[in-house]
This record gives C-alpha cells, sequence and structure tokens, in this order.
C-alpha cells in the first residue's frame, strides 16, 4: 500500500494511504469513510471526464466499497451517479442509479432524483413514464411522497398530458399523505374539464345515474334535457370525490400521530434513541391492525431503513411475512438482506433465525453452513454452537450432536469459558436426550478440575443434580450427590466468594423445601458461614484450587478415540486441546 498510486499528487496519495490504513484497523468507522470519499473526489481538483484513468479508478472503488458497506446512504448513490455523468455519461449514471434504488427502493429522494435525471435525459416518454411508474409503486405510499408525485405530475405537464395528469391526480387523492389537501383542490378543479366517463368507475357512474332517475320518476319522459342529467349526475360524482376526500383526511390524521413523532426517517450509523424505535412499534401496530398488505409492506420497508442495523425490527418482519400465504421465497429475502447485510454479525440472532427457516424450508446443508459462518466470525457464541449441535440431532441423531461439541472441545479457537459451557451442555444432552443422568453426572465429574473457576459450569452442575427427579426411597441418595456439588464448590473451585455464596444459597433454599428433619440446622450452619460477618463467615473452605492462567489451554487429557478400538485395547491418542475427561460413558477406557 505505501507505494500504491492513487492518481493524486503525492500529497494526495499519502492521504489516501493514510485513510485507507485507518480503515483497515478499525473498518466500521463512519467518519474515517466520508473522509475517504472526500479526499478520492477531490484528487487533481475534483474528478471529471478529463482527469487521469487512475484517479478515476480511485474514485469509483472507493465509492463502490463505500456503498456496499452503507448501501441505505440515498445521497451517496445520487452523488456518485452524478459523478458517473460527469465522467462517462448518461449510461453509467443509470446504472448506478439502478444500483441505488436496488438497494433502498423506499427512498423518496432517490427515486425522485432517478425520474428527474431521466426526464432530462431521455427523449422518448413511455421509459420516463415507466421508470416513474416503478418508482409509484415503489415509494407511491410514503407520507412525504409529494415531491415525487410533483415531479411525476411535472413531467406529464411537460408533455402535455392532461388526461394523464387527471389519471395520477386520480390515484393520489386515495393516499393518506402529508399534502393530500393540495393534490385533491387541483383534481377537483380538473374533473369539471373532465368527461364524466374518467370521473368514476363505470358501475358508480351507473348507479349514480340509476339513483338519478328513480328520483326522478315523477317527471314525464324527456321533460328534462341531457345537459341537465349531465349537471346533476356531476354534482353527484363530486359529493363521491369529496368522500373520497373525507376518508383520505381521516386516514392522513390516523397517520399524523406517528409520523410526526419521527424525527430521522433516513439512515445513520448513529443510534436511535429509545423513543423513536418505540414509536416504529406502534406505528407497524397501527398498520397491521388497519390490515392493508401494501401499506404495512411499505411501512416496514420504511422502517428498516432507519432501523437498520436493529435485528428486532428485521425478525418482525420476518415473522409477519410469514404469516401471510405463500410469501416463503419474501421471508427468505428478508432473512438474507438482514444477515448479509445489515444486522452486526455481532447480533447473530437474526442469523439463527435464517438457519431455522431454512430448516424448516427442507434445506439442511443451508442452516449448517449459516451456524458455520457465524462461528467463523465468532468462534465462542455459545448458543450458536448448542444451535449447531440440536440441529445435528435433529436430523443425525445424538452421535451428531455429541460430535459438534467434540470439535468444539478440541478446537484452538474456542476459549475456556466457553468449553465450560459446553461441557454442561453436552452432560444436558446426555441427560435430556439419551436418558442417562449417570452418564451426565461422568461427564461433570470428570471435567469439572478443568473448569474450577467457571460459573456457569458449577451453576449447570448443581442444578443437574438439584432437578434429578427423587421419591422418599431415593431423596437421601441425591441429597448426598448435591450436597457433595456444593462441598466441590467450596472446596475446589476458584470461584470469586460472591459466586459461591449465590451457588450455596441455592442449596440452601433446596435444604428447607426438600430437607429432612435434620435440615434446619445444616442451614442455620451454612447461613452463617456463608452470610455471617467476617469473623465468623467461611464461604469458601480448604485450599482452592487456581484456574488455569491461559484460558486457551488446560491440562492435557486423552483425546476422543473410537469406542471400537478402545475397547480392543488401543492407547488413546493425546492432545493438545482436548477439554474433556476420557470415560467408557463417552468412548474412552475403563480405569
Amino acid at each position: 500500500m505505501a507505494d500504491f498510486n492513487y492518481g493524486g499528487s503525492e500529497e494526495e496519495n499519502a492521504e489516501l494511504r493514510k485513510l485507507e490504513t485507518e480503515l483497515a484497523d478499525d473498518p466500521d468507522n463512519f467518519e474515517t469513510w466520508e473522509k475517504l470519499v472526500r479526499a478520492a473526489e477531490a484528487l487533481e481538483g475534483g474528478i471529471n471526464r478529463n482527469s487521469n484513468p487512475q484517479a478515476i479508478t480511485t474514485v469509483r472503488n472507493v465509492y463502490d466499497r463505500f456503498l456496499a458497506k452503507f448501501p441505505l446512504l440515498f445521497g451517496y448513490w445520487k452523488k456518485y451517479a452524478d459523478l458517473e455523468f460527469s465522467i462517462t455519461g448518461t449510461e453509467a449514471a443509470d446504472m448506478v442509479y439502478e444500483r441505488g434504488v436496488a438497494s433502498i427502493s423506499s427512498s423518496v429522494d432517490l427515486w425522485t432524483n432517478y425520474c428527474s435525471f431521466k426526464a432530462e435525459t431521455s427523449h422518448d416518454p413511455d421509459i420516463i413514464r415507466e421508470l416513474f411508474e416503478r418508482g409509484a409503486s415503489s415509494v407511491g405510499l410514503d407520507f412525504l411522497a409529494h415531491p415525487f408525485w410533483d415531479k411525476y405530475i411535472e413531467f406529464e405537464e411537460r408533455v402535455e398530458a392532461p388526461e394523464k395528469i387527471f389519471a395520477i391526480l386520480g390515484r393520489v387523492i386515495h393516499i393518506p399523505m402529508h399534502q393530500y389537501a393540495r393534490y385533491f383542490e387541483r383534481y377537483r378543479q380538473l374533473a369539471q374539464t373532465r368527461p364524466l366517463s374518467e370521473l368514476a368507475p363505470a358501475e358508480t357512474l351507473s348507479q349514480f345515474r340509476a339513483e338519478l332517475e328513480a328520483a326522478a320518476g315523477q317527471i314525464p319522459p324527456g321533460a328534462k334535457a341531457e345537459a341537465e342529467i349531465e349537471r346533476d349526475l356531476r354534482l353527484r360524482v363530486d359529493a363521491y370525490h369529496l368522500e373520497i376526500f373525507s376518508k383520505t383526511q381521516t386516514e392522513t390524521t390516523k397517520r399524523w400521530t406517528y409520523e410526526s413523532e419521527i424525527k430521522r426517517p433516513y439512515f445513520h450509523v448513529t443510534e436511535l434513541d429509545e423513543g423513536q424505535l418505540t414509536n416504529w412499534k406502534k406505528y407497524l401496530d397501527f398498520e397491521e391492525a388497519e390490515g392493508s398488505y401494501p401499506r404495512i409492506q411499505f411501512l416496514y420497508e420504511r422502517c428498516l431503513v432507519t432501523c437498520a442495523h436493529y435485528d428486532e425490527f428485521w425478525q418482525r418482519y420476518a415473522r409477519w411475512m410469514s404469516a401471510q400465504p405463500g410469501k416463503e421465497e419474501e421471508v427468505r429475502n428478508i432473512y438474507q438482506r438482514a444477515s448479509c447485510f445489515y444486522v452486526p454479525i455481532a447480533n447473530p440472532a437474526t442469523r439463527l433465525q435464517y438457519a431455522y427457516f431454512e430448516e424448516m424450508s427442507g434445506r439442511v446443508d443451508v442452516a449448517k453452513d449459516i451456524h458455520d459462518a457465524i462461528l467463523a466470525t465468532l468462534p465462542n457464541h455459545v448458543e450458536t454452537i448448542i444451535s449447531l449441535a440440536n440441529m445435528c440431532r435433529r436430523h443425525g441423531g445424538l452421535e451428531a450432536a455429541i460430535e459438534v461439541y467434540k470439535n468444539q472441545l478440541d478446537s484452538p479457537q474456542c476459549d475456556l469459558a466457553t468449553k465450560a459451557a459446553l461441557v454442561a451442555e453436552w452432560a444436558r444432552l446426555l441427560w435430556k436426550i439419551k436418558g442417562s443422568a449417570e452418564d451426565a453426572r461422568q461427564v461433570f465429574q470428570k471435567n469439572q478440575q478443568y473448569y474450577l473457576d467457571s460459573r456457569p459450569f458449577w451453576n449447570s452442575y448443581l442444578m443437574f443434580e438439584l432437578d434429578q427427579p427423587t421419591s422418599a426411597a431415593t431423596e437421601n441418595v441425591q441429597y448426598e450427590r448435591i450436597k457433595q456439588v456444593v462441598n466441590d464448590i467450596r472446596s475446589k473451585s476458584a470461584l470469586s466468594p460472591d459466586v459461591v455464596r449465590d451457588l450455596v444459597q441455592i442449596y440452601m433454599v433446596y435444604l428447607l423445601e426438600r430437607g429432612t428433619k435434620d435440615a434446619a440446622k445444616e442451614y442455620m450452619t451454612l447461613d452463617r458461614e456463608v452470610h455471617g460477618p467476617a469473623s465468623v463467615a467461611h464461604t469458601k473452605t480448604g485450599g482452592a484450587v487456581q484456574a488455569p492462567q491461559n484460558s486457551s489451554q488446560a491440562a492435557p487429557v486423552a483425546t476422543v478415540v473410537d469406542p471400537t478400538v478402545a475397547a480392543a485395547g488401543a492407547a488413546p491418542q493425546t492432545s493438545p486441546y482436548p477439554y474433556y475427561q476420557q470415560t467408557p460413558v463417552n468412548g474412552g477406557v475403563s480405569a
């Protein structure tokens, strides 16, 4: 990078190199990205068609990378299109606009700019009109869509198509939007000059005519001139239009409650305050209750521009869409957009939901790939590892799930805290799925020496024993097991006194709820030792073994071996990263 020539002066190249280095260290820094875009645009005093090819390549590369990372920035798509128009011409700018509206299809500003550009650079009204119609289907329902509709009407005025202007206004007067009244007034004025056939649907006009004829039933035929009939019919149609206006006014007022609270209708990397998020949730609740599929879908698309980094809205959108019949591909598209472009990988919940969706759809391999992709970035994400193991169990049986845990426990990328949680999950699997509490107990007992400072491990071990079903005949045996776990926590673990106190408190509750007649004595002793003043308290007993200093290493133990080989007496091989003890339960050799 140090020798790379960006096409500018030495000083400009140095600035670009500096910014590229900063982005390599912090690729999510939005301010640095903006500086890089400005620096690239400023090469050679400003990029234009006469700039050297290397400088043009540099600015295109910067824009492409920037908009791939932040595709919802409509203003930068317009700037990029303007730049391409100045460098190459109309076709290149069109391509940028197409990429832009594909990335942020609900942007009124971008569609308005694109249609304006097309109207100025194309001489074919049909092509321009087709683009306006695409824009209308994408953003026409927006509460603030008036700039787009104004531009569409302006174009039809320029080509002198009054019938099309009237048709556009006839669509707009039904849409609840900020400037609905202005459009209705113009529509009402134009209606006076348009033929009756354009003022209402044919069946509505027939109904009105029949009503007028019935009302005039006492008048002899031919007594009323056709002009009078048309005048009366126009008055009836005008009343019909006023009903439309009243309905649109009511719908606009309903939505103004939520629209007036939207402070940032565009995307930005900064977080939204809680009030804004709550308003979007309430607005979505409202539209869903209204029940119009196009309006609900469009509001979700609007919301997910502003709230693109909030996975709760993506998941809500996917759940709503999945409730609509025949929308499997739409649901898949929602999950893909969320997972591949918008929701940070640090929040993998949406990706896991995507995996479950693909599994439900019969694409188990895709679901597995989604899990693997999460773990490639977050190798210590316990929830994802457990989810993968459970999915493998559902489709490959218990051994497939255990294999997932073994692979993770052998992985050098998996830290000790994660492995402690996985051992507990492995034991839980043996207990809940295989139905063998003894096998699960062996996993806990043989591995406790490696996870002395892990609260999740000891908490899981204690809760495992507490959750075992008992009877009057077996309660004493189980009591001894539970008590042994608590003794190990107090004497062997490397947990902090506060954690030990919390775990012992769980045991104390057990004593009161399930203990024998002597339980009160043990309870009071523990209460004194755990909760008493420093002079009498002894939260921990004995010398606690210190936890390993290096969280990625633990004392080596025997690795997993094939049970058939072990049974034949073959010596198990040593692995540098095993964090579970071999036992007859999990395929090891009996002592």
